[in-house]
């Protein structure tokens, strides 16, 4: 089955208006090295499948051609950028549309943003405020759900083996629902109805559309409906509801419908951050405690962090801010994570890449996985080292790539501050452990995950 990244990427040009299989494009690559089409209707899709994700393909292709690739999408020419040197060529710090956002529009077929710049740029604002205010209006709800997440893990005997890829997912529902949607989601059963159909639809957008196989089953393709429909229904009550009035608790819905958007581009644009931040918030906790109970030495090291600036006060958002090392190993498990491995642009005008033409309405890949793990640009790439972010010129170059500093996408932001406060919580009375012998495989989609559930212990520290 091919991996949610090439939908995405295969939607992201539908929505342009480039149609796969019919655009009679020259087969050649504009000089550009890289490999010919496989198959005349496919082009390259059969060696993506191959290769596992499109992911994995791209770290072959990058080692066999070099910075600048290129390959086929059907009969459309895709290039493939696998350097932070190549990357500076091309990314425009002027553009406001997040890739992340661009692509989950292109699959659930919303109109994908065409605004000018200062439109752009305002929406930009708007997302920046949402997700502010409601960190801040909700802390005292965040730091709640990370304890009573706590008090499960302390219930536990020290023997009991724990599937945290199903509790972070199980945290970041409740966490989302609540901060982003409201006090309609106090109901644990409106959050497992949500998450059964955010289940739903996020696993059609990354399977079915394609191959037509959801098409082709009624069945699946009326599930998949049904699901979006109702998640569509619960943000257009939540809407209605919020709108010209004020409440006490501040939601991410709320500095939408506040803007200039109108219900459409509120309801789409809430949908997006939803899907995308209960996904990403789920994976970035998972895998910094996988990394955690690995390296027990940086366990230790947070733990004093947490320990020396949380004291034993309240925690607050402030003394989140502080812990300085805690955002290093969580830009370490982004990077060594590849939580993100593939971004896109479309070349909207023809430019140049080293020495190389790059043609009008190519789509441009950033091969983030490939990048992340650059020994030309990180010391030691296969290692989990956070202290390498203590060099300034390392931060700029994680910035550059959207994972910190202004071009971070909202989604990951937000994560950012979830994981923050649940690991201060866990990490204040647990020590994290690794369970003997098990091997966690990597699954490389739009978002990266473990292939099947990852499982540590807990014990108290008092």
């Amino acid at each position: 089955m091919l991996d949610f990244a090439i939908f995405a990427v295969t939607f992201l040009l539908a929505l342009v208006g480039a149609v796969l299989y019919l655009y009679p494009a020259s087969r050649q690559a504009a000089g550009i090295p890289g490999i010919t089409p496989t198959e005349e209707k496919d082009g390259n899709l059969p060696d993506i499948v191959n290769s596992g994700s499109l992911h994995e393909f791209l770290v072959n292709l990058h080692e066999r051609y070099g910075p600048v690739v290129s390959f086929w999408f059907g009969r459309r020419l895709v290039v493939s950028l696998g350097t932070v040197d190549v990357l500076k060529q091309h990314i425009n710090p002027n553009k406001t549309l997040d890739p992340f956002e661009t692509m989950l529009k292109s699959l659930l077929r919303y109109q994908s943003d065409s605004g000018n710049v200062s439109e752009n740029h305002m929406r930009k604002k708007l997302y920046e405020n949402g997700v502010t205010n409601c960190l801040r209006s909700n802390f005292a709800l965040l730091l709640k759900l990370s304890e009573e997440l706590l008090d499960t893990w302390l219930s536990y005997p020290e023997s009991q083996r724990v599937p945290l890829c199903q509790h972070m997912l199980g945290f970041a529902m409740k966490s989302v629902t609540q901060m982003v949607m409201g006090s309609t989601f106090e109901d644990e059963q409106e959050v497992i109805r949500f998450q059964k159909n955010h289940g739903t639809v996020w696993s059609e957008i990354g399977k079915g559309f394609l191959d037509g196989s959801l098409d082709k089953s009624t069945t699946r393709k009326k599930q998949y409906e049904d699901a979006l429909m109702q998640l569509e229904s619960i943000l257009k009550k939540i809407i209605k509801e919020r709108k010209g009035r004020n409440f006490s608790q501040h939601i991410f819905i709320d500095s939408l419908v506040q803007g200039s958007l109108n219900d459409q581009q509120t309801q789409e644009d809430t949908m997006i951050f939803s899907l995308a931040s209960c996904v990403i918030t789920a994976k970035l906790c998972t895998w910094a405690i996988c990394f955690l109970t690995t390296y027990e030495e940086i366990q230790k090291k947070l733990y004093e962090e947490i320990d020396q600036v949380l004291g034993k006060g309240p925690i607050t958002s402030e003394k989140i801010e502080k812990l300085r090392y805690c955002r290093q190993v969580l830009c370490e498990t982004v990077r060594t994570a590849k939580l993100t491995p593939v971004s896109a642009r479309l070349q909207d005008m023809e430019g140049k890449i080293d020495k190389f033409i790059i043609p009008r309405e190519t789509l441009v890949l950033y091969a983030l996985g490939v990048v992340l793990q650059d020994p030309s640009t990180w010391s030691s790439p296969y290692k989990f080292d956070p202290e390498r972010f203590d060099d300034e010129s390392v931060m700029k170059t994680f910035s550059l790539l959207g994972f910190s500093g202004t071009r971070e996408c909202p989604e990951l932001r937000f994560a950012y501050m979830v994981a923050a406060v649940l690991l201060s919580v866990l990490l204040g009375r647990l020590h994290l452990l690794s369970v003997e012998g098990q091997v966690i495989e990597t699954k490389y989609e739009l978002v990266t995950s473990s292939k099947e559930e990852a499982w540590i212990t807990v014990s108290k520290r008092y």
